[in-house]
């Protein structure tokens, strides 16, 4: 863990996590790493679905639960029977916010909706996350990253020309929901500061794709064309994709026209430089097709490390395409310490992906291992809401924690 006496930005603020698989959770995450006190709710006997999704494992836990609840504590309970309900409730009456995701509706009536916990805690931001939010045609429809990928447009122009539909590689849409959840209850942090009140959050996975399609989405408002699918190469800039060497695939960005007289002095191509047909980003875009076989041809010429090395001696912007072994290992990613190893109370410890937020003031901390289910139940029933030993025990028999 890293050391710090720093006053971390959240510290002091509550949260209250209901939300399990990776949406919710990376939100939780980020708020936890940045000094909040999260307790994550979980089912009895289960709890967070992922913690099943392996394998690999250790001790126990899945890798893939191990990614985003560092920095919290597990609390069960079962909000399907009245002690449970009001176990929460009594929860949410301390909390500054409140997440959770839950399909449209099934927390109405039970006394965990907004309406009803904002009556007891006006100053409770309360953020809900779903496939589709909370109103239009298919808000209660149950939704998933990798349909989502789908209905949202990513994988029509995501992967080759002549394949199929591919989505990316990591669940992108509830990483960035988790992403936006984040921003979004931090601004919700700062109007109550002003202000005093809380108030309700609907984030939805599809407004979220919407949100990332950034210039491909522009490109289409503006055209009215739908995007193709351009493989590794970029729709707006060439040459600006992967290009194979004698050894391996090297990206090569060239992202503007110095970059492009720059690489075509270093690669013995002058005359395209000067070429109309090639001289500016708009003409290369338009004869993309003429210039990338020039351009593949001459880089099957070298090596990959010799390319890189010219390529980064010349300031033009390129990397080779690493396997994880290599990404865990650069120098880079060590020197940013974006890897890091946690105590853990059954597999002694855990590497982690480090937090990505730098903060020079107030630098985030891993202060708490991803939990083991229930690890906190007790502490919490004990220490925050006066339980007994005893009435904690009736509460395991009632199936209730």
């Amino acid at each position: 863990m890293r050391a710090g006496t720093a006053k971390l930005p959240l510290q002091g603020i509550k949260v209250l996590d209901l939300s399990r698989v990776l949406a919710g959770p990376y939100c939780t995450m980020m708020l936890g790493d940045l000094g909040a006190e999260v307790i994550k709710v979980e089912r009895p006997h289960g709890g967070d679905d992922t913690r099943h999704w392996g394998p690999p494992f250790v001790a126990g836990e899945s890798a893939y639960y191990l990614c985003v609840n560092r920095n919290k504590k597990s609390l069960t309970a079962n909000i399907k029977t009245p002690e449970g309900v009001e176990i929460v409730k009594s929860l949410s009456k301390q909390s500054d916010i409140l997440i959770e995701n839950f399909k449209v509706g099934t927390l109405d009536n039970t006394g965990l909706e907004y309406r009803e916990l904002s009556q007891e805690n006006p100053g409770l931001v309360y953020c809900s996350i779903t496939g589709f939010g909370q109103n239009g045609p298919y808000k209660d429809n149950p939704g998933y990253d990798f349909m989502i990928q789908g209905m949202g447009g990513v994988m029509s122009f995501t992967g080759e020309p002549d394949g199929p539909p591919m989505k990316v590689g990591v669940a992108i849409v509830d990483i960035t929901a988790g992403l936006f959840a984040s921003s979004a209850i931090l601004a919700a942090l700062r109007h109550r500061e002003k202000s005093g009140e809380g108030q309700y959050i609907d984030i939805s996975l599809l407004d979220s794709v919407m949100a990332w399609l950034a210039n491909v989405g522009s490109n289409y408002l503006v055209s009215g064309e739908n995007p193709v699918r351009y493989g590794n190469a970029h729709p707006n800039i060439v040459p600006y994709e992967l290009f194979k060497t004698k050894t391996s695939y090297v990206a090569l960005a060239v992202g503007n026209d110095q970059q492009w007289r720059a690489f075509c002095k270093l690669a013995g191509l002058e005359g395209l430089a000067q070429d109309p047909k090639f001289a500016t980003n708009a003409a290369r875009v338009e004869n993309r097709t003429e210039l990338v076989p020039i351009v593949a041809a001459r880089m099957l010429s070298k090596k990959a490390e010799e390319w890189l090395h010219l390529l980064e001696e010349a300031g033009i912007p390129c990397g080779p395409i690493n396997t994880l072994d290599r990404v865990f290992s650069d120098p880079q990613v060590k020197a940013r310490a974006m890897i890091e190893e946690v105590p853990h109370p059954t597999a002694g410890t855990v590497k982690l992906v480090a937090t990505p937020m730098k903060l020079s003031k107030t630098p985030c901390k891993t202060m708490l291992h991803p939990p083991l289910l229930g690890e906190h139940t007790d502490e919490i029933l004990h220490d925050q809401l006066g339980f007994s030993p005893e009435q904690i025990q009736q509460l395991r028999e009632k199936g209730a924690v």
